[in-house]
């Protein structure tokens, strides 16, 4: 197979200030490239976020058509125990919608938590390795 991994998925967003110091805050790399859209970077991944002043502009179409902020679903490996996780949702008074509970991921059994963004997207922190 040719195809190595995701080089960016990309979101609408309606709330850009704090949909950046929510991913800031929780470690994301944030790159701001203006009014149109941002950025936020984890490892060798990257989320492009699309702006209103972009989505709801009807000049671009490169998006998918029922796309709309809060329509994400996003599973992020954490380099840390379950209870890190817990600990810094907690002192971002970020509440978990669920878990911890056991599942498979991409890599095998983990431990995931899930919550959610201030534009609703769904997000589940996995970590692997711990019983």
């Amino acid at each position: 197979m040719n195809v190595r991994g995701f080089d960016h998925v990309a979101i609408p967003i309606e709330q850009v200030d704090a949909m950046l110091a929510f991913y800031a805050a929780l470690g994301f790399r944030v790159e701001d490239h203006g009014p149109r859209y941002c950025s936020v970077h984890f490892g060798a991944n990257k989320i492009n976020m699309h702006a209103p002043a972009l989505w709801k502009s009807g000049e671009f179409d490169l998006r998918g058509p029922t796309a709309t902020p809060g329509c994400g679903d996003f599973c992020f490996v954490w380099e840390g125990t379950v209870a890190s996780i817990e600990a810094t949702l907690a002192g971002l008074s970020v509440p978990i919608v669920r878990g911890p509970v056991r599942l498979t991921g991409a890599a095998g059994e983990g431990t995931s938590v899930y919550v959610r963004d201030p534009d609703g997207n769904l997000l589940e922190f996995i970590v692997y390795g711990e019983d």
